[in-house]
């Protein structure tokens, strides 16, 4: 079964920081390009974070300097390190899987269910 299961989010002051982790079962994780995507209550969802099968890295202005996406192919796991959050980084944050780069939510064709990331004042 292809999975992406999500973990690391919580609660923390602004400010802090949080190490996101999405680790993939069933698929050859080495040949997919991977993102992670928020969504708060009743705003759409959002690119975040993208990486691709060469570790090129792309990133929403709104976390550029703040966040890492990075990835180990080795433990078939790709992170999101938050550096310096602040309350608008609060949302669920979604893993997911492409065939090609993308920092699109409709060309990734696996998402796991999510972590909670909640930052406060």
């Amino acid at each position: 079964q292809v999975q992406l299961v999500e973990s690391g989010g919580g609660l923390v002051m602004a400010g802090g920081s949080l190490r996101l982790s999405c680790a993939a079962s069933g698929l050859t994780f080495s040949k997919y390009n991977m993102g992670w995507f928020r969504q708060a209550p009743g705003l759409e969802r959002e690119f975040v974070a993208a990486i691709s099968l060469s570790t090129g890295t792309a990133y929403a202005d709104s976390v550029k300097g703040r966040f890492t996406i990075s990835r180990d192919n080795a433990k078939n796991t790709v992170y999101l390190r938050m550096n310096s959050l602040i309350p608008e980084d609060t949302a669920v944050y979604y893993c997911a899987a492409a065939r090609l780069s993308s920092n699109r939510a409709d060309e990734y064709h696996l998402w796991g269910q999510g972590t909670q990331v909640t930052v406060s004042l």
